[in-house]
């Protein structure tokens, strides 16, 4: 856990004083090697508030990953954790251009500032006194103490991001998993327009509310589920991409999916994580014209990659078995191996010491099976 911010702290780092202090102890290093001689700098150039402003310096630091002018915002541990990067929370936010809405789970307010970029009135709340100080001090839009599950606004559309209990290596999530629970946050905005930001691992049958789930990834990793409701969902599953500074796509379960179980042409595909967890690779490869290698392996082959993706040319490919594995790569001359697996219990960690690589070449193998047979692909990644 961070540092514990109260209310005089928050007023503190607002102040005039406080901004001058935060500027001064973020000039230190805050490396490994001098944190201790520059945390006793801190304390004696701000005395008393040197945690709260050692720990603004520090979640600054952090949170270039999530917001554009980091400089400027108060934060807490948990809430920068939990902060949308403002590149989902703008393309979020486009769905409720010109309405009245009501982030009801506002924070410290990243995903409102987009939300009143593009809404005809917006407001905030939550319950938490320190994040509202900070939202107020991130953001114009105004915000009020309130529970989530008590509504106190009518007539808007409403936002809600959940906070999350603490669950480890989870991997799929259930509805009571989040504080507020999902099903209570459906249960009180019944018959209003409702967005919830929730974990991918999600099980969509759990949900059944949900009018459209939407699986978001920036920068090649699944970020979040959205779920949808009333007049905000459009289609029933949805797969979004975005990059940061680059171009972004959708695919829904609205697009064909026809497409071929055949044999590996000159390229192997692995979807984006986004279109593999919204269950949407048939519609990928039907739109670019690919087919599967097997029909449940998500792993997609063609003669011609998508475009702007790290797709795999083939170089060989047979049955797999480390023997054979290793003798490839060794007539290869592969020194440096990328391993992707799915479909076997194999662990690509373990597999690479016992493969001996030797060598000044670099090569990729997708490891997986068609039907009960394992076969493995020895490819070179290519940037299309």
């Amino acid at each position: 856990m961070g540092y514990e911010f109260s209310p005089a702290d928050v007023a503190y780092l607002r102040s005039p004083e406080g901004d001058a202090a935060v500027a001064e102890v973020g000039r230190l290093a805050l490396t490994a090697g001098s944190y201790l001689a520059d945390v006793r700098t801190a304390r004696e150039l701000v005395g008393e508030r040197a945690g709260a402003v050692l720990e603004t310096v520090l979640l600054r630091r952090r949170a270039a990953a999530k917001v554009e002018e980091p400089g400027r915002w108060l934060f807490t541990d948990e809430a920068l954790q939990q902060a949308t990067p403002e590149v989902v929370a703008r393309h979020r936010a486009e769905r409720f251009a010109g309405r009245d809405v009501h982030d009801v789970t506002c924070s410290v307010g990243v995903d409102l500032i987009a939300l009143g970029a593009v809404a005809r009135r917006c407001l905030g709340s939550d319950l938490d006194p320190v994040r509202l100080a900070m939202a107020r001090h991130n953001c114009a839009v105004p915000v009020v103490r309130a529970d989530a599950v008590r509504p106190v606004s009518r007539g808007t559309a409403v936002f809600a991001d959940p906070g999350r209990r603490d669950a480890a290596g989870r991997r799929r999530w259930r509805p009571v998993d989040f504080l507020p629970p999902l099903d209570s946050l459906a249960e009180v905005y019944r018959g209003r327009d409702l967005a919830v930001k929730c974990a991918p691992g999600v099980d969509f049958a759990d949900v059944p509310w949900a009018g459209e789930v939407e699986i978001v990834s920036l920068d090649g990793q699944v970020r979040e589920a959205c779920l949808w409701t009333g007049n905000l969902a459009t289609v029933r599953r949805r797969a979004t991409v975005l990059r940061t500074g680059g171009p972004e796509w959708t695919v829904t379960d609205a697009e064909p999916e026809d497409c071929p179980v055949r044999g590996a042409g000159e390229w192997i595909i692995d979807p984006d994580g986004a279109v593999v967890r919204a269950g949407l690779v048939r519609h990928y490869a039907a739109r670019h014209g690919l087919g599967q290698i097997d029909p449940h392996i998500a792993y997609l082959t063609g003669d011609t990659p998508p475009p702007d993706i790290r797709a795999f040319r083939v170089l060989e490919h047979g049955h797999y078995s480390e023997k054979s594995l290793r003798a490839t790569l060794r007539r290869l001359g592969v020194g440096r191996l990328e391993i992707l697996v799915r479909g076997l219990d194999l662990d690509p960690n373990k597999l690479r010491p016992r493969l001996r690589l030797a060598g000044d070449g670099e090569a990729s193998v997708v490891v997986t099976r068609i039907g009960r047979t394992p076969v493995a692909f020895v490819c070179r990644a290519e940037r299309t």
